[in-house]
């Protein structure tokens, strides 16, 4: 039992590693202009290429269901997300991305009767605490729609998974990634190629970041992610996410060749112990000692 739920939280873990090196990626690589060809690019070559691995479609209500969870996951998350890369620096993306494991958390509660214990709690607010912390005093003007896009982002992701772990997909996590993608990317190409037009030629470092978020960002980080919330709680993998943001602000700080301070290292410790501490890992530590 021990070793199973090390396993699916290790896997799990997968996902916000990725996830937290996309602002980066988003920032520096592909172009700010095109958030809705940005997210069209990275959810549907993604979800099609899933699709022709596992060969399965929805069925009845699920396409429904469907729909609404990949608006939350994947279309919706996807153009605020992008927005937020592109407009705000990346330690303030992640610090706000950081407050999801509180919003899953209260979600959770109301839509699938999880309790709410003090460790889940606390893990949480150790997170929220040790990102600040790495933050290291922020100075300087702050895009409002990049702020706003990142709090809804956040938001919305959230309730995404709480649904998906409350209607409990028929199907296994590769099938039920492919179809959040597809049907995202279905709804936000048309929408791309009306508002913001044909994508313009790029520069081969820009292809290579599409292909990044495409193959890792979605593909990987998705297959391991929904893995989780296949057989965790919704509040426990939402501890787990809090990785996304220290991938985030470590990447930011290490690839603009600045050292952490005391305080970063010791926001870093925070976070560690929030997410060990949040996911039960430091309990089954000192059970197997």
């Amino acid at each position: 039992m021990e070793v199973n739920s090390r396993s699916k939280i290790l896997i799990t873990a997968i996902a916000p590693l990725i996830w937290g090196s996309t602002y980066y990626v988003t920032r520096h690589f592909l172009p700010m202009d095109y958030p809705l060809t940005g997210s069209a690019i990275r959810a549907l070559p993604a979800g099609l290429l899933l699709l022709l691995f596992t060969r399965q479609l929805p069925r009845g209500i699920w396409w429904l269901k469907t729909l609404v969870i990949s608006s939350l996951t994947i279309s919706g998350f996807f153009v605020l997300v992008y927005l937020a890369g592109s407009r705000l620096p990346s330690s303030i993306a992640a610090l706000i991305m950081a407050l999801s494991p509180i919003a899953t958390i209260l979600m959770a509660r109301l839509l699938l009767n999880e309790r709410i214990t003090t460790p889940k709690l606390m893990g949480g607010i150790l997170g929220i605490i040790g990102v600040a912390l790495l933050l290291g005093g922020f100075s300087g003007t702050l895009d409002v729609l990049g702020l706003v896009a990142s709090a809804c982002a956040m938001l919305t992701s959230a309730l995404g998974f709480v649904l998906t772990r409350r209607w409990q997909p028929p199907v296994g996590p590769a099938a039920f990634t492919a179809w959040q993608l597809t049907a995202g990317g279905l709804v936000l190409f048309p929408l791309a190629l009306v508002l913001e037009g044909p994508l313009p030629p790029q520069e081969p470092v820009t292809y290579a970041g599409y292909a990044y978020i495409i193959i890792f960002a979605s593909v990987v980080a998705y297959l391991c992610w929904f893995s989780g919330l296949a057989h965790l709680q919704a509040s426990t993998v939402s501890i787990i996410g809090l990785l996304n943001p220290l991938t985030g602000l470590l990447l930011g700080t290490l690839l603009a060749g600045e050292s952490l301070t005391l305080f970063q290292g010791l926001g870093c410790l925070l976070i560690l112990t929030g997410i060990m501490w949040g996911t039960g890992t430091l309990r089954l530590s000192r059970t197997r000692a």
